[in-house]
């Protein structure tokens, strides 16, 4: 919908489920959108260069990749033995100190609290990452661990994370929803130093991140974890 908020100032919203576009869609269709409005403006079709794949073409490949969980050689059948072997024994449910008890159901009310780091402790994260041949988000990635081992008590710590899905060039420019969940287990010793640890955070995103390729929510099946209408499984922390 067009809104008029002003003589000669407008706002187009746009509301799109998230089964037909995910974050990474915005940038190509801005781009869609501001060179149909230019060439409009101009009197004129707009030209955009045809697509390589469509995302049809992708959801085929995808299923031809992963191959039949029957295959033990298949995609799919050794992703799923990879997750079986890392998930292995996870706790059913992070315990951290709430100020009131879980609800039955979730209800999913919730509230927003910005946090704000600063350019200088940006900075400082970023060269520990770089003295540790890690990520940025690796290193918060850590952190998150050792303060969630400690509120919660607990040495095995699983979050949850949004991954894009988007590992072919060819997908950059696809409007579509490519986004899958992974799960990130860390085990933290309180006997060994932040750079230990970061360093058996880096190799399990690192492996979790070559794994990503089978569906959070057939994972889910497979494992078939306790399910409880009170909290989300394998992880409660995204």
């Amino acid at each position: 919908r067009v809104f008029a908020v002003a003589p000669g100032e407008f706002v187009l919203a746009l509301v799109v489920h998230h089964i037909s576009a995910d974050g990474s869609s915005m940038g190509p269709f801005v781009r869609d959108v501001m060179t149909a409005y230019a060439a409009r403006s101009a009197g004129q079709v707009p030209s955009w260069a045809p697509l390589e794949v469509q995302y049809a073409d992708y959801a085929v490949w995808q299923r031809a990749v992963l191959g039949s969980e029957d295959d033990p050689g298949s995609l799919a059948a050794q992703q799923l033995a990879y997750w079986a072997s890392a998930l292995a024994g996870l706790p059913d449910e992070l315990g951290l100190p709430t100020d009131r008890p879980r609800p039955a159901v979730q209800s999913f009310a919730g509230a927003r609290v910005p946090v704000v780091l600063d350019a200088r402790l940006h900075g400082r994260l970023v060269e520990v990452a770089r003295a540790h041949n890690a990520t940025l988000f690796m290193v918060v990635h850590a952190a998150l661990a050792v303060l969630l081992a400690r509120l919660s008590g607990s040495s095995d710590v699983a979050v949850g994370t949004p991954i894009a899905g988007r590992g072919e060039r060819a997908l950059d420019e696809l409007i579509g929803m490519f986004v899958n969940t992974l799960v990130l287990r860390a085990r933290v010793d309180g006997g060994v130093s932040f750079g230990e640890l970061l360093g058996s955070v880096r190799e399990g995103d690192l492996q979790a991140f070559a794994h990503a390729d089978v569906p959070f929510e057939r994972l889910v099946e497979v494992l078939n974890p306790e399910r409880s209408t009170a909290r989300h499984p394998l992880f409660q922390v995204g």
